[in-house]
């Protein structure tokens, strides 16, 4: 959001001066006035006086750290990125571009293909308004048996991996806000709802808060409707459980069956989003942060990476141990080494 700040400038005051002119006689000389009394001199301060409070000087403001150098960068053709998916088995990247606001319903979202090592492999493999393809605001990706699911708004769609071909859509019902998209093992596609809106003062909750499940037959039902999930953003599908991050708070979490909270863990910031495994620890991304932690259910989190300002839904490229982040405000994608 742009703060424009109007300064006015100061009036200009007019003084007028006006001067008195005297006679023409000749002025009587008088007595000098008596030398006034001698001032006595202000004693000289001590040497050793403190300075005054508004002469200390303030200390110096913490600098914020900086993102470490990446390992590549993609600017071209990537615009409000806002999920990136690794694809192991094709060693390949998928790149949503909301490409405009999150909730405009303008058909002109579109995933980019990227190789492994950063390179633009198809500037538009699936593009709205092109090829009878619907495409608002993609937002979470999952794949699926050659099927690329997108989130998009309210509904999700899927698409030929390899053509980019329509493969048909699933709305979910009374939903405002769908957004990251998991995949479990057994073939179960997650979807968060964050329950939010954009308005003009940014994100405002819409009480739709929930998690869904697809079943194999596209049968959707919630495994946790309510506004005590706080706006589920991440998801992250581990053997047949399922981890949320949270985007209203600092909270992740695992649902059970019947869609209760489990392992409430806090990170250090909130504004949640982006969520993964590297190894036995889990990495999720920080609006507020500017970050990515990474730690484990019940313990502590730590910074992996900091600087990240709009790191939105990134993926962890296990063949080459780097964080490949979407950056959500900067047009850009850009993958960091971790250990």
């Amino acid at each position: 959001m742009k703060l424009e700040l109007n300064i006015l400038g100061p009036a200009t005051l007019a003084f007028a001066l006006a001067a008195a002119c005297g006679g023409s006689q000749t002025p009587v000389e008088e007595a000098p006035p008596p030398a006034p009394p001698p001032v006595a001199e202000a004693p000289p301060a001590p040497v050793d006086a403190p300075p005054s409070a508004a002469a200390a000087e303030a200390p110096p403001k913490a600098e914020e750290p900086k993102a470490p150098a990446a390992a590549w960068r993609v600017t071209d053709g990537i615009s409000t990125p806002e999920s990136v998916l690794f694809d192991a088995a094709g060693d390949r990247f998928f790149v949503s571009n909301i490409n405009g606001g999150p909730n405009d319903v303008d058909n002109n979202g579109y995933i980019v293909e990227l190789s492994g090592d950063g390179k633009v492999v198809k500037p538009k493999l699936i593009e709205g308004g092109k090829d009878k393809i619907k495409l608002d605001a993609p937002k979470g990706l999952g794949l699926l048996n050659g099927v690329l699911y997108v989130s998009d708004i309210t509904v999700v769609r899927k698409f030929d991996v390899k053509t980019g071909a329509p493969k048909g859509e699933i709305a979910i019902k009374d939903s405002t806000f769908l957004n990251d998209i998991a995949v479990a093992a057994d073939g179960r596609v997650f979807v968060a709802d964050s329950g939010v809106k954009s308005g003009p003062k940014g994100f405002e909750p819409t009480g739709t808060d929930a998690v869904y499940v697809i079943d194999k037959a596209g049968k959707v039902k919630p495994v946790a409707k309510s506004k005590d999930l706080n706006g589920p953003n991440g998801l992250l599908a581990v053997g047949k459980d399922i981890w949320v991050n949270t985007f209203g708070s600092n909270e992740i979490y695992r649902l059970d069956d019947k869609g209760a909270k489990l392992d409430v863990t806090k990170t250090p910031t909130g504004g949640l989003d982006g969520f993964a495994a590297m190894g036995d620890a889990f990495l999720v991304s920080s609006w507020q942060g500017k970050a990515i932690y990474k730690g484990k259910a019940g313990l502590k989190f730590e910074p992996l990476l900091q600087g990240l300002d709009g790191a939105a839904d990134f993926a962890f490229d296990s063949k080459r141990s780097r964080v490949v982040v979407p950056r959500f405000l900067g047009n850009a994608v850009e993958a960091y080494d971790v250990k």
